[in-house]
């Protein structure tokens, strides 16, 4: 174990997975991912299953509905929130049968889970009037409570019924563009102020500082807000590492692995590449990246672990398969034989 609480070399999925069956989905995340298992999201499922309606399951005394833009707060539980509490018991369900068939009940192993960010539901969901939660800052300071309380349940949850201790990712695909202020209203007359970098990371730090487990900020952005995530008080930064470019990229990753920050490197592709890859070629970016930040490989399993790029939901099923067994591969190499690695 390294000091931020991941198992080192270890390879995890980012979240979400391809099909509806969740029996199927969760027997695979466990059979295949030894290093750092989760409970699998199936978007495919329709309303409530997919990232930002499955927060309505989580929510403390808040709940969403639908609109024929997406979701929105709504004063008292509808048919979008009782779809997603379903969804999500018939998900913790479904693991926990996995997770007691393969004898994994107090082996030691942890468990991930993955919720919406804060800031990406307060983009992403609107208020009674229509307009964005991030309109309101005392709406978002509200939803970001709830959601720091209902996640802390959730761990809880989770953690008792597995035998596991669990980490928390929040996921924050709108994160760019709250910081920059691209998100736009219910009407092209309707803008939307960027939100400054203190109030996203006191925002971000409302649910994060209300875990007492390891906490990653993971985010599919080309390129990944960086720095940004490095200021965050999570203890690990989930990102597609393809999409960094750039010294500013790689200065920022320097300085987070200074500071402790575990990574988890997005390495294997969503889509099956063609011509076809071995765990080698997926391995030596990440052992590049290290060499040219000037750490010793050996850090490559104390402080990384390995996912694929982004959710697998939209890739076919035999590629999401081969892709979490090309993370596990690398991961076991990275902890294993790292200095065989090829690195230009």
């Amino acid at each position: 174990m390294n000091p931020a609480g991941f198992p080192a070399g270890a390879a995890t999925g980012v979240g979400s997975w391809p099909g509806t069956d969740p029996r199927e989905a969760a027997a695979v995340i466990v059979g295949e991912l030894t290093g750092l298992p989760h409970l699998v999201e199936l978007p495919a499922r329709g309303v409530g299953a997919d990232m930002v309606g499955r927060v309505s399951a989580l929510l403390v005394d808040m709940r969403f509905d639908t609109t024929p833009r997406g979701y929105r707060l709504a004063a008292r539980p509808g048919s979008a929130s009782r779809r997603a509490s379903d969804l999500l018991r018939t998900d913790l369900d479904a693991l926990q049968e996995a997770w007691e068939n393969a004898g994994l009940r107090g082996s030691g192993r942890k468990v991930k889970v993955q919720a919406a960010g804060p800031l990406t539901l307060a983009a992403q969901v609107e208020l009674a009037g229509g307009h964005r939660v991030l309109t309101d800052r005392g709406a978002v300071r509200d939803l970001a409570e709830s959601l720091a309380e209902g996640l802390a349940t959730h761990i809880a949850e989770v953690g008792s019924r597995l035998g596991a201790e669990v980490v928390l990712q929040l996921d924050e695909p709108s994160l760019v563009a709250v910081l920059d202020g691209s998100l736009r209203g219910p009407s092209v007359l309707n803008t939307i102020a960027a939100v400054p970098e203190p109030e996203a990371l006191a925002i971000l730090d409302i649910v994060l500082g209300h875990q007492q487990v390891p906490t990653v900020v993971h985010s599919c952005a080309s390129p990944p807000p960086l720095a940004f995530l490095g200021r965050t008080s999570a203890v690990a930064l989930g990102f597609d590492l393809a999409a960094v470019s750039g010294t500013a990229g790689l200065d920022a990753l320097g300085e987070a692995l200074d500071r402790g920050k575990h990574l988890i490197l997005g390495l294997v592709p969503t889509t099956r590449p063609t011509p076809p890859v071995t765990w080698r070629e997926i391995a030596e970016p990440g052992a590049r990246l290290v060499d040219r930040l000037g750490f010793p490989r050996a850090e490559l399993a104390r402080q990384v672990t390995v996912s694929p790029a982004c959710g697998l939901a939209e890739a076919p099923l035999s590629w999401a398969r081969d892709a979490l067994r090309l993370a596990a591969d690398t991961a076991r190499a990275f902890a294993q034989d790292p200095e065989s690695l090829v690195a230009g």
